[in-house]
């Protein structure tokens, strides 16, 4: 039965077809037949023998047959058209007395400390930030709120000059103390440096810089930072360089401590600011810059209120801009982390792209997107492979036969760092110290001091860096051109004997540390 069905089924689909083509026959011939213009007799057969050339569409639908193109993150016009700033220093360095708008003061002062000319990102960042302070502190320029800036540009361009210069001169006709800026840093070394730097151009001029980093009490850094009046309290700083914890304490713990009047709030490190979590304290200093203080002796005339849109009402009376400067080596390019700081319109000046993007003249190239961070001009890096057990004897050859002089070297733990640094001293012949938090504030500073000075050939710092995430962090850096520095087992053999006698000793003195631990847990 099956069989017959097929058979008839396949019959009748045989009879349909050929009455089918009978009808297009009969179709053909009655228009070939047919009188009337030539032309329009021409043109249905053309297109009908283009139709007939035509292979029959497809019934199936192929998925995935497509090219596969990266998908672009969607960056904001600020992140995606950025002011570009030179990479190259020397063949680019700019005459102080050519930049507009600086004062005379501030021009003898960076004489006197043997600066001439400023570096590219220096002379790109002063005047923008001294332009957008052309009225003074009070407006921005033209009456409005002053657009937030920020800078990406490696170690070494010079970005702490781009902003203690311009803050400095901003103030430098104040006339009540109170405090303008605020300089946030992750560390206690880095702020101890920006304020430093700070204390050489405020010098004669009346301003006061205060660091409040936990290197003293807290009770003597809230007597450097504000003084009781019967008249109420008043501020003894004009600029605070701060780390976020000991910042965060003040503003909670220290009556009088007001940040009301603060003017620009600068942001160094911004990278590692977002990423250490800090981000709750850079809220709590805008919520303090707009908190109304009846007890500050503030004239309520300025007091401010959070911004918002710009009306008649919000017009009618003087308002002091927060205005926020963020400096980083490696801004991020995340808009969701940088939405966090709550930028106002912010410009980005940036020493961070690919060399095939050109300057000035308009001229779109492509952008090396992977190639997210740029080395200091004249530093070059290599990596050399080996074995775990071998690291310290590859830096004592690298320290004493290839005479490698002022050499940081990073660990992975505090302990890491400890033991290297016992195991070098034991080695003898290399001046070396270690720098932890497990040391005190001013032996910290003294290491750092004698560095400088290259008292000490080799420091030895705790960094949280695994070796197993070395060639992936690279990666994702886009650095892909490192050098290998392979070095041969003989160059090391003169060095072998004294490296044993080394480790023989600091396994003595592991052992003696040891046992002292554990008489004093005894006792």
């Amino acid at each position: 039965e099956n069989r017959s069905n097929f058979k008839n089924k396949s019959s009748e689909k045989k009879k349909r077809g050929e009455e089918t083509e009978g009808v297009e026959t009969r179709e053909e011939e009655s228009s070939e037949g047919a009188e009337g213009n030539q032309s329009a007799k021409e043109e249905p057969s053309l297109a009908a023998s283009e139709e007939e050339a035509k292979p029959p569409p497809s019934s199936l639908m192929i998925l995935g047959d497509y090219d596969r193109k990266p998908v672009q993150p969607f960056l904001p016009h600020w992140l995606a058209q950025p002011k570009l700033v030179q990479k190259c220093i020397k063949d680019n360095l700019f005459p102080i007395r050519d930049v507009p708008g600086l004062h005379p003061r501030l021009l003898k002062k960076l004489q006197v400390n043997g600066i001439e000319s400023f570096f590219p990102v220096q002379a790109e960042v002063i005047p923008a930030v001294l332009q957008s302070a052309s009225n003074g502190y009070l407006l921005g320029q033209g009456g409005y709120r002053p657009r937030d800036i920020c800078v990406s540009a490696p170690t070494g361009s010079g970005k702490t000059l781009a902003f203690v210069i311009p803050i400095v001169q901003v103030l430098l006709d104040r006339v009540v103390c109170q405090v303008r800026a605020l300089v946030v840093l992750p560390t206690k070394e880095l702020a101890q440096q920006v304020s430093k730097v700070f204390n050489v151009y405020t010098d004669g001029t009346g301003l006061k810089v205060v660091l409040i980093t936990g290197q003293k009490s807290f009770a003597k850094e809230q007597e450097m930072l504000v003084h009781k009046k019967v008249t109420g309290y008043c501020s003894l700083a004009d600029i605070v360089v701060a780390t976020p914890g000991r910042l965060t304490d003040h503003i909670s713990q220290t009556p009088g401590f007001n940040l009301t009047q603060l003017r620009f709030l600068i942001i160094d490190e911004a990278d590692r600011m977002i990423d250490d979590m800090h981000q709750n304290c850079l809220n709590q200093i805008v919520k303090a810059a707009f908190r109304v203080e009846n007890d500050s002796g503030s004239s309520m005339l300025f007091q401010r209120t959070k911004p918002g849109p710009i009306t008649a009402a919000t017009s009618c009376y003087p308002q002091i801009p927060l205005q926020k400067l963020l400096f980083s080596a490696t801004l991020t390019q995340d808009p969701e982390k940088l939405q966090q700081l709550d930028l106002f319109q912010p410009r980005l000046f940036t020493s961070v792209y690919s060399e095939k993007k050109t300057l000035g003249d308009g001229t779109e190239t492509d952008q090396d997107t992977n190639k997210k961070y740029t080395l200091p001009e004249g530093l070059s890096q290599c990596y050399v492979p080996c074995d775990l057990n071998s690291k310290p004897l590859l830096l004592l050859h690298f320290m004493l036969t290839m005479k490698f002089t002022r050499v940081l070297c990073f660990t992975n733990s505090r302990e890491a760092s400890h033991r290297l640094f016992l195991l070098v001293r034991a080695f003898g012949g290399v001046s070396v110290a270690e720098f932890s938090s497990l040391l005190p504030p001013n032996e910290r500073q003294r290491t750092i001091k004698e560095f400088e000075q290259g008292k000490i050939q080799l420091t030895i710092k705790w960094g949280p860096l695994y070796e197993r995430r070395f060639l992936r962090m690279l990666k994702d850096a886009g650095i892909q051109d490192i050098k290998k520095h392979p070095v041969k087992g003989n160059s090391l053999k003169p060095l072998v004997q004294r490296y044993e006698e080394a480790l023989c000793n600091l396994e003595k003195t592991i052992k003696v540390m040891e046992m002292g631990k554990e008489i004093a847990n005894h006792d």
